[in-house]
């Protein structure tokens, strides 16, 4: 890991996604509106997540889900999510749209755009397999080579190894591979799955997120 490039690549982090807010404005205010409109609640999500050095911040999101949705629990491990999705949360995590306003949180140093999804504070089998990588030592991204290698249908260690993989080619074009990866998997909706499943149940993965 270049030193001169995690330098860089902060840099290149705040630029675009100050690039991001400046474009993006008009889609925050309708998605925001329409989340106003069609459910009760906020319209953004905070939910605590592990940072870089495992200290905890909160990950912001677009509410995709009824406010009595059960708290820190990934939505892959809900019996049936889709009594808690709202109408238009469905389409939002289906894009991937929800996850826009973590641009607020690259802005505020707390996350990367490439790097490690972060991990829910009680995910302590995620936690504790990525320190054997040094996956926990550098900020959690937007998106990561593991989202795109599989997503929610990754167990722990599977996760945590390509996290670990990420670490020891992080670079300027790994970063490209894998941002430009990822707009063709969320193209694709690849690797989504909602609902609780043997595999879900032992892997502590996030929900259906890039």
């Amino acid at each position: 890991m270049s030193f001169s490039y995690m330098i860089t690549k902060q840099i290149i982090d705040f630029l675009l996604a100050l690039l991001g807010m400046f474009l993006l404005w008009p889609f925050f205010l309708i998605i925001a509106l329409i989340i106003k409109l069609t459910s009760k609640g906020p319209v953004l999500f905070k939910q605590r997540r592990i940072g870089k050095g495992k200290k905890e911040f909160y990950i912001l999101k677009f509410r995709t889900m009824r406010i009595d949705t059960p708290s820190n629990m990934p939505t892959h491990l809900l019996q049936d999510p889709n009594l808690y999705i709202t109408k238009v949360g469905r389409f939002l995590r289906r894009t991937s749209l929800d996850e826009l306003p973590q641009i607020i949180n690259i802005l505020k140093g707390e996350m990367s755009i490439v790097g490690p999804r972060p991990a829910l504070w009680n995910q302590y089998d995620l936690i504790l397999e990525r320190d054997k990588y040094k996956a926990n030592d550098i900020k959690p991204g937007l998106t990561g080579w593991a989202q795109i290698n599989g997503r929610d249908e990754l167990p722990v260690e599977a996760k945590a190894k390509l996290d670990g993989d990420y670490i020891k080619n992080i670079s300027f074009t790994m970063d490209s591979k894998v941002f430009l990866l990822t707009i063709f998997s969320v193209l694709k909706s690849e690797g989504i799955r909602e609902g609780a499943t043997e595999q879900g149940k032992s892997s502590g993965t996030e929900g259906a997120i890039l």
